[in-house]
């Protein structure tokens, strides 16, 4: 069992490094780590951390992340958002970027794919014939690299696929395995770029985002870090461009730069640098 010692050592390099707040996630930390740490012989959870520490190749940092991220997804979630993006955020940006025809859009929170898959669809949906005449494609990062190799494979089990609508199944996803599991096409992978990022580093965008989906991330943040991922997050926006959060989180309403929406739909002001 980990010691109290070895707990804040852990919670300490996860708050400090990925801005991710575990302190009073002690059971769920020892029991994702235990069984990894015994079969690698080490002696306890301070021998692990200092192999951690030391390895310059950041392999075992990746593991530790890995393991102690959680990702929960699935196809459909919140699907207001994707109704309000489709009904409302798109007309604006096709107005908007009439022009240039570039659509600069970002799920900061990938997970094993199936958020960006989604909102490929909804552009595809959206633009329809006219797709081609804009560059529509998705930035999808997440902090694990575990979850963004499952994205890329685009490999899914019909009961995941279960919610979505019959014409979005036909016309992105072949069926393999006998009928058991489904790839997303390559037409549709193709309009998705996955990258692995850490929220706390600096971002990297040469030009500001049109749309941040940034949903069921920062639950994991205390206050001071969420407060200043969300200043990062409307700097780095459009005016006028759209943050969506999870339906379950919350931004404080007194302190933020964003005009609000819907309680989980958020706006940069428009004319606003």
């Amino acid at each position: 069992m980990i010691t109290d010692e070895e707990f804040k050592r852990i919670t300490v390099y996860m708050k400090q490094n990925y801005g991710i707040d575990l302190s009073q996630k002690k059971i769920i930390v020892n029991g994702r780590l235990e069984n990894y740490i015994k079969s690698n012989g080490w002696k306890n959870f301070n021998e692990y951390m200092d192999v951690v520490e030391r390895d310059t190749s950041g392999v075992q940092e990746k593991m530790l992340v890995n393991f102690l991220t959680t990702n929960h997804t699935y196809f459909m979630r919140e699907f207001e958002h994707f109704e309000y993006f489709k009904s409302v955020v798109l007309p604006w940006l096709r107005t908007k970027e009439s022009k240039r025809k570039d659509l600069r859009i970002w799920c900061g929170a990938s997970s094993t794919g199936e958020e960006p898959y989604m909102i490929a669809m909804v552009l595809a949906d959206f633009f329809g014939l006219d797709r081609h005449q804009w560059d529509t494609k998705v930035l999808a990062t997440d902090i694990s690299t575990k979850v963004l190799k499952q994205a890329m494979l685009g490999i899914y089990s019909a009961e995941q696929l279960k919610n979505l609508p019959e014409q979005w199944k036909r016309h992105f996803f072949k069926s393999i395995a006998g009928g058991s599991q489904y790839q997303v096409k390559d037409e549709l992978k193709q309009e998705v770029i996955f990258r692995q990022f850490n929220l706390m580093d600096p971002f990297p965008f040469k030009k500001k985002m049109h749309t941040i989906f940034l949903r069921n991330v920062m639950i994991y943040f205390d206050d001071r870090t969420k407060q200043e991922l969300v200043q990062k997050v409307y700097d780095s926006l459009e005016p006028g461009g759209y943050l969506f959060i999870g339906t379950t989180e919350t931004l404080d309403r007194s302190n933020t730069p964003f005009q609000i929406i819907k309680p989980s739909i958020f706006r940069k002001k428009e004319g606003n640098d």
